[in-house]
């Protein structure tokens, strides 16, 4: 039953991303040219809504919907591995014009050739696994 509430939930958010012009190359580009708001607008708003709910479950203790602790566990504090980090999928973004989130919706709406790039994302993910331990954390 989990399972289908979140594909749901996440066919959901597909459409959403996909009519609000979110998974739109031309409007990451635009971004990335800094000619419009939109998109700084979209993120912005969903940094700042995060961050209001997570101080809200950590305040409140709320459960989940199976009445779960939510455990949140705190982040390290480095600023090099966030900055380093950040370009990459930053550099990532601008080349494959989508991140993690709209790939998957751009394929479904029908853009095969974003096919190459999740199969490079998936590989990137892997050898990431593979060599994690020898980098510098």
């Amino acid at each position: 039953m989990r399972s289908i509430i979140y594909l749901v939930i996440g066919v959901f958010f597909g459409i959403v991303l996909f009519k609000s012009e979110a998974a739109s190359w031309f409007r990451i580009y635009e971004m990335f040219q800094f000619g419009s708001f939109h998109m700084y607008g979209i993120i912005g708003s969903a940094v700042g809504l995060g961050i209001i709910i997570i101080q809200f479950i950590k305040r409140k203790n709320i459960k989940s919907f199976y009445n779960e602790e939510i455990h949140i566990p705190p982040k390290e504090r480095s600023f090099s591995r966030y900055m380093f980090g950040g370009i990459i999928f930053g550099l990532g973004w601008a080349l494959a014009g989508a991140c993690p989130g709209p790939m998957f919706v751009l394929l479904g709406a029908g853009y095969l050739p974003i096919f190459i790039v999740i199969i490079s994302a998936i590989l990137g993910t892997f050898l990431y696994g593979v060599i994690k331990d020898k980098l510098p954390h």
